[in-house]
């Protein structure tokens, strides 16, 4: 790209929105809000954060006429980086919110930590990745267990196990992060990772110079 990206954050009333944004200012990013699809449009890469519930987040993307936008722009392999709720939007359903359909832009279903764990659920606080593909965009520099700043109760389970990038284990092991083609997600919280949330950031923001070409 001939000048600095513009990353689309895409504004549909998540709480965590603003932190987001001054995480991707801070890390070098030219950010702006992208509440329509006449702003979105104008983007080089979307960046979907969110913290609520799987149904209310889809709900909220359709009433703001930004679902089918987003559906599209995942079809066309266009640059986006889900956070958090952002990231299980993107598999096909939820045990969270029965019935309500996500983006489908990946196989699998998004489920609840087993209580049977014995575990305190929300998940919140540090906790350490395993990173299967240390050569991927978000996970450069990192080495091979860093850790990273969780809150959630549910998480995905990818059904192309070659999509994920790192994996968390809290009771049972889980995909934290997936990457195919110019989509890049997670299920952690780099806006609230300290330096090592920034350094990701900066590896998405880095990316978009070079992005994978879309599939014909």
């Amino acid at each position: 790209m001939s000048s600095a990206p513009v990353l689309g954050l895409v504004d549909y009333g998540s709480g965590n929105l603003r932190s987001v944004q001054r995480a991707l200012e801070h890390a070098g990013g030219t950010c702006v809000l992208a509440r329509s699809t006449t702003e979105a449009q104008k983007c080089d890469a979307l960046v979907v954060p969110g913290v609520g519930s799987f149904g209310d987040c889809a709900r909220q993307l359709r009433e703001a006429g930004l679902w089918d936008f987003l559906r599209e722009w995942l079809a066309a392999d266009r640059p986006y980086l889900g956070i958090c709720l952002g990231y299980q939007l993107l598999f096909e359903s939820s045990e969270e919110s029965p019935g309500v359909g996500g983006l489908g832009a990946l196989k699998g279903e998004v489920v609840h930590f087993p209580k049977a764990a014995g575990l305190k659920i929300p998940h919140m606080g540090w906790n350490q990745l395993h990173i299967t593909s240390p050569s991927d965009r978000l996970m450069k520099g990192f080495g091979q267990n860093p850790d990273f700043y969780f809150v959630h109760s549910y998480y995905p389970v990818p059904e192309d196990h070659s999509a994920v990038t790192s994996t968390c284990n809290y009771g049972v092991e889980f995909a934290a992060s997936v990457s195919r083609g110019n989509l890049s997600a997670v299920q952690f919280h780099p806006e609230k990772s300290q330096e090592l949330g920034l350094s990701m950031l900066r590896n998405f923001i880095t990316s978009l110079d070079s992005p994978t070409s879309p599939a014909s």
